[in-house]
């Protein structure tokens, strides 16, 4: 029973961190991308 809810608590923390982390990976790839450009023109 406790493993259980153990496993089902596991399976939402890793959606949310999921869900968390996205838009910063999104966000960091823009300013990744802005900073390659960037770079490029110089």
């Amino acid at each position: 029973m406790l493993t259980a809810i153990a496993d089902v608590l596991r399976s939402i923390g890793g959606a949310i961190a999921t869900v968390v982390t996205l838009p910063f990976r999104a966000v960091a790839r823009l300013f990744g991308g802005a900073a390659d450009s960037a770079h490029g023109h110089h």
